[in-house]
């Protein structure tokens, strides 16, 4: 077998250490290797074609280059090979610049140590396999989980660019959280007309075919990588048959059954079978079977028998578990709010009328609990309102993070309580103001030059104390002067730090996108690529990266859809690199340790159990059931064990 080896100097990077001709005759010696030539900069143009007209010329059997990273420049050298009419895979790298000559200042050790990483590439790449790549049809469809103001902004834009797309929501109704907001800011305008238009294109506009939309449906399995991802879906059942149902709610009033509205934060009720609020999109009710008297033994019929259209209530509806295919995944899962409860001395969830910021904007609301009332439990307009910020942001024993958009919504309410109660003292206790923008600070404005309102600087959340006292709440507090005050407020407004939404983390973990240390999912590049996680093929829009807020979350879903859009053109094919797995399965003893420690789901088993195949689409080359299967049945293509033993062997020679 003639294997040539090509020195490069890359100037004097490596020369300056390793002479040349002493590595020339060294090498010589080895019966493995047919010539050393040297070269300048082989990465240059002129060094690619040098080493192209070289390989035409002597056409080896084998190739070694002694060179740089082949994380830089292996795909660029294997591509001169292809180019030359050999197997690209034919070829080993050494890096003898970085592993060589740039840590070991001695001339007589660098040269003895490029010298035997050489032979052992030499043996190494004796027993390569002429590999092949394969191509595939990309998908172009596209699966979003989550349909808030990011989900819903790029399903339009895919949708539009005539992409089917899968829109799976977990909660019976579209929009996120920003539906529940009747004023957003800056310019108080109504977040669920707003968003009605997106959501309207959705569900009836012109490329509303390109779209499905399930809800009440979460993803609970996640296959394969970009152009080429299967994803299992549970969808629950609604009782009610989106199709038929014309929306008329008549099936709601009948129903004997009162249970908290989870959309309301559990401050009012809903019926069994319900719409989430008025104005919830799809206009379609949901059947709750855990309050529903039916799964209770009883025979109730009231909401079937109420309902104008036959069919539309179908209590035989069953869960479902469904299979879909697409190119690409937006992750648009949202965020959620730190749980004040881990504050108890700012009395959440034992004092009454402490509320968080989600509940007010309930309470606010006129499709709310109260219909847009401010009052307080005992049905009086409260005459002075505290609003605590940074409740568990800056803060190293909660959130370490400032999450932006609590300033924000804050100066909100301030403008909305005095809207609708004039006159009513506003307290606001924080550790730091935030309100970037142009429009922003407008409402900041408002607020401090208003003769209504306060502020008060604290420095540490425990300097705050919330206490009741009959009428009312005291609040206590140490400022950030040090000063000892209290002041009296008929009602609380917590402003929680932003968290990932519950789920994030096991669903990162079955799709194998990485988390950062906050348990947002992770971006490739915080200013470059905030849109793409580091999965190829995972995007990601909106709050499930970071705390922000609407603008914002509607613009990374638009680039989400870009990136999208440009990767996953009609007609794009896919190669498929040869390295990957593969299982001798006569060795197989069937034991299944592969399958559970293959992180892409690239290892399935025949019908009976006994035998292990690798999906070569899915698999990644990573190994990892190389090393764990017991019999050895598992080969790694291109790290055969007889390929990495002979390197070592010449290694240690």
């Amino acid at each position: 077998m003639k294997t040539a080896v090509y020195f490069c100097s890359c100037g004097d990077n490596i020369t300056e250490r390793i002479e040349f001709e002493r590595l020339k005759s060294d090498l010589c010696r080895d019966s493995e290797i047919a010539y050393v030539k040297p070269a300048g900069f082989l990465c240059a143009a002129e060094g690619k074609q040098f080493l192209k007209n070289e390989l035409l010329a002597e056409r080896p059997d084998r190739v070694v280059i002694a060179a740089c990273s082949p994380r830089e420049y292996e795909k660029a050298f294997m591509q001169v090979l292809a180019e030359a009419g050999m197997n690209p895979y034919f070829l080993q790298m050494v890096n003898i610049r970085e592993q060589v000559a740039w840590v070991t200042p001695d001339p007589d050790q660098a040269r003895e140590k490029a010298c035997a990483l050489i032979r052992a590439a030499a043996r190494r790449v004796a027993l390569h396999q002429p590999l092949e790549k394969k191509q595939l049809e990309a998908r172009t469809e596209v699966i979003i989980i989550g349909a808030g103001p990011a989900g819903l902004k790029s399903a339009l834009a895919l949708a539009q660019a005539g992409r089917k797309v899968v829109l799976v929501e977990k909660t019976p109704v579209l929009g996120g959280m920003p539906v529940r907001y009747e004023e957003l800011f800056p310019n108080m305008e109504c977040g669920p007309c707003m968003l009605e238009p997106v959501m309207g294109e959705i569900l009836h506009g012109e490329h509303a075919h390109n779209i499905e939309i399930l809800t009440l449906a979460e993803v609970i399995d996640v296959a394969g990588y970009l152009g080429n991802f299967t994803l299992k879906i549970r969808q629950k059942a609604r009782y009610v048959d989106t199709v038929r149902c014309i929306g008329c709610s008549e099936c709601i009033a009948p129903c004997p059954v009162s249970v908290p509205n989870e959309f309301h934060n559990g401050l009012g009720e809903r019926k069994a079978i319900s719409l989430a609020f008025a104005g919830a999109l799809p206009n379609v009710p949901f059947l709750d079977s855990a309050a529903c008297l039916r799964w209770k033994g009883k025979d109730c019929e009231l909401c079937r028998k109420a309902c104008p259209v036959e069919g539309a209530v179908q209590f035989g509806d069953q869960e479902k578990v469904l299979e879909r295919n697409a190119g690409a995944i937006i992750l648009a899962t949202g965020s959620t709010l730190y749980d004040c409860r881990k504050l108890p001395q700012l009395g959440y969830g034992s004092l009454s009328d402490v509320y968080t910021s989600l509940e007010f904007e309930r309470l606010l609301a006129s499709n709310g609990p109260t219909a847009g009332s401010v009052l307080t439990k005992a049905g009086q307009a409260p005459e002075s309102l505290a609003i605590v910020h940074c409740v568990g942001s800056l803060d190293k024993r909660h959130k370490p993070y400032c999450s932006g958009i609590c300033c924000e919504y804050a100066f909100k309410f301030n403008h909305l309580v005095g809207s609708k109660l004039p006159g009513t003292k506003v307290y606001h206790l924080y550790k730091e103001l935030v309100a970037p923008g142009k429009e922003e600070f407008s409402l900041y404005r408002h607020a401090a030059d208003s003769a209504d309102s306060q502020f008060i600087r604290y420095a540490d959340i425990d300097d705050l104390q919330i206490r009741s006292n009959g009428d009312g709440k005291m609040i206590h507090y140490r400022d950030a002067d040090g000063r000892e005050d209290s002041f009296h407020a008929a009602m609380v407004v917590l402003c929680p730090a932003v968290e990932p939404a519950t789920g994030s983390a096991e669903l990162g973990q079955m799709m194998d996108v990485a988390t950062d240390r906050f348990g947002f999912f992770e971006e490739l590049h915080g200013a470059l690529d905030s849109a793409q996680s580091k999965v190829k093929g995972v995007y990601l829009a909106g709050a499930c990266q970071a705390p922000m807020n609407i603008q914002k979350s509607i613009s990374q879903g638009m680039a989400a859809a870009g990136y999208i859009l440009s990767e996953l053109r009609e007609g794009t094919r896919l190669q498929v690199d040869p390295v990957a797995a593969s299982v001798n399965e006569a060795a197989c003893s069937g034991c299944h340790v592969c399958r559970f420690v293959c992180p892409y789901k690239a290892i399935s088993y025949t019908a009976d159990g006994r035998t292990a195949s690798v999906n070569a689409l899915l698999c990644h080359g990573c190994g990892t059931c190389v090393a764990a299967c017991p019999s050895g049945a598992i080969n790694g293509n291109h790290f055969t064990n007889d390929q990495i033993l002979a390197e070592m062997e010449a290694i240690l020679q």
